[in-house]
């Protein structure tokens, strides 16, 4: 069973300890190329622990998941090791740490995770659930990181949180899962040009979000007005452009844990992405 670590020295402590012994081992190698960071509220525990259950072997990293909790505290956490290997005989080791945050510490969480990161280099933060714009929490966090991943499938009332997601553009890099979702269907689309230029309606079958997303990146493409027509379904399965079926593009859907992989790949703008956000909200 993992020790129970009370304070941001007592995890400190414990991660010099472990990097101690893997130096004595010899033959293993502790690796990081980012420190990522989840913000995990409680309804989303099972999902992201899924999802970093299928990533760690890809993107050796330090791995610091919050979990926000209501009431009086302080925080609880845990220091975990895994071992991938890399052939003739390596092992490379990454750092998962867990930390449940109460009171003043998931009101302000930079406190905790700024002395755990990893000197020079780059910072995600995947946020589970639609960010709480303009929240103690959310602006101290997004202010510490180099990325914000999101999916605005997770956001109710869409698509006029969008608004909000482009007033962070200029101080925080941000990807979409959503957004990510799309690009097969994007890709089929934008090869139908220039017959696509005439389009005045597009009908999506598909999640709330991607429906936005794709009729915002129309619009921005386009430079005019697009209806929407959307029609829900857990996953993308259709387009109709003016009525007409658009072909199905080739491929599989990637798996989540492939989503957020290509997501932390990268470090620029999206300056598509950002005026698909712009227009969905026009």
């Amino acid at each position: 069973m993992a020790q129970t670590l009370t304070s941001v020295s007592e995890i400190e402590r414990k991660l010099a300890a472990l990097r101690l012994d893997d130096e004595r081992g010899g033959a293993r190698q502790r690796t990081s190329v980012m420190t990522h960071i989840a913000w995990v509220p409680e309804e989303w525990v099972e999902a992201a622990e899924d999802v970093l259950t299928g990533l760690a072997d890809r993107h050796p990293s330090r791995t610091i998941v919050l979990f926000p909790q209501s009431g009086d505290g302080g925080l609880e956490g845990e220091v975990d090791v895994e071992s991938f290997g890399r052939g003739a005989g390596r092992t490379v080791c990454t750092d998962t740490i867990r930390i449940t945050l109460h009171g003043t510490s998931a009101a302000h969480p930079a406190s905790v995770v700024e002395p755990l990161l990893i000197p020079d280099l780059p910072v995600f933060l995947r946020w589970r659930g639609l960010p709480p714009f303009g929240d103690s929490a959310f602006e101290e966090l997004a202010g510490t990181v180099d990325r914000l991943i999101v999916d605005s499938t997770e956001g109710p009332g869409l698509p006029a949180p969008y608004a909000e997601f482009a007033e962070v553009f200029d101080r925080v890099a941000v990807s979409d899962i959503a957004w990510a979702r799309t690009s097969r269907w994007r890709s089929m689309l934008a090869s139908l040009w220039p017959q696509i230029a005439s389009v005045k309606k597009i009908k999506v079958t598909g999640t709330l979000a991607q429906a936005h997303l794709l009729a915002g990146w129309l619009r921005s493409r386009l430079e005019r007005q697009i209806e929407l027509e959307h029609e829900q379904a857990e996953k993308l399965v259709g387009v109709e452009l003016d009525g007409d079926p658009a072909p199905f593009p080739p491929g599989d859907p990637p798996r989540p844990a492939d989503l957020l992989s290509d997501e932390l790949d990268t470090l620029d703008r999206d300056p598509v992405y950002e005026g698909a956000v712009r227009s969905a909200v026009t």
